[in-house]
């Protein structure tokens, strides 16, 4: 495949990732618990997080393809892969539980996408266990927002809940994915600065 062709084949993945209706090989998480009741603003916090959910798989989509176009060992690429596609199951159930809810998707995708595959590309340049170590990072952190989500989220939404909680499962095994091909751990002012740009990011997004 000449470069050409390979920059249309990406070109594609993005606009499948911002534009196209996702879809899981496996069952929607929750699909089978009823509809929680919830006032208005519960059901309306309940969309904003899994905005906030449906932006971070927008991010992990383009930070995947970021650091496999840019990664030399084929068994990485093909790891990275691999979790795009876990990742792009993810970025389905939280899309489709937006739209139960009475939500919608973030109007800042797009901006989501192209920074977060630029971070890829940079991260992918820096070689293989930098790269994993920078995948490993951002999965710890992901980690950590879910679980936070998994308590503000209202008790009763047990739909939202089991798609978060199987969300975690899934990034832990991603983290430790990228650690056992070689990851190196990151310097602490590189994980300082990632978590604050997801502050800001997670922030934002629950509002547009």
């Amino acid at each position: 495949m000449n470069w050409q062709d390979k920059l249309i084949v990406e070109v594609d993945k993005g606009l499948r990732t911002l534009f196209a209706r996702a879809k899981s090989a496996r069952p929607v998480p929750g699909e089978d618990q009823p509809e929680a009741e919830l006032s208005p603003a519960a059901r309306q916090h309940a969309a904003a997080l899994m905005r906030v959910n449906h932006v971070g798989e927008v991010c992990a989509q383009a930070l995947y393809q970021g650091q496999a176009i840019t990664s030399q060992n084929p068994t990485i690429r093909a790891s990275l892969e691999q979790a795009a596609h876990e990742e792009t199951e993810h970025l389905a159930w939280t899309a489709q539980r937006i739209e139960e809810l009475g939500g919608r998707k973030s109007l800042l995708n797009p901006l989501w996408y192209a920074g977060a595959l630029g971070l890829g590309l940079i991260a992918g340049k820096c070689g293989d266990k930098w790269n994993l170590g920078f995948l490993a990072e951002t999965e710890r952190q992901v980690e950590a927002h879910l679980d936070s989500h998994l308590k503000k989220l209202p008790a009763t939404d047990q739909r939202s809940q089991d798609i978060v909680a199987q969300m975690k499962i899934d990034e832990t095994r991603h983290a430790e994915t990228a650690v056992n091909l070689g990851g190196a751990p990151l310097p602490a002012p590189i994980k300082t600065l990632m978590q604050t740009a997801a502050r800001i990011m997670t922030r934002t997004a629950y509002y547009v």
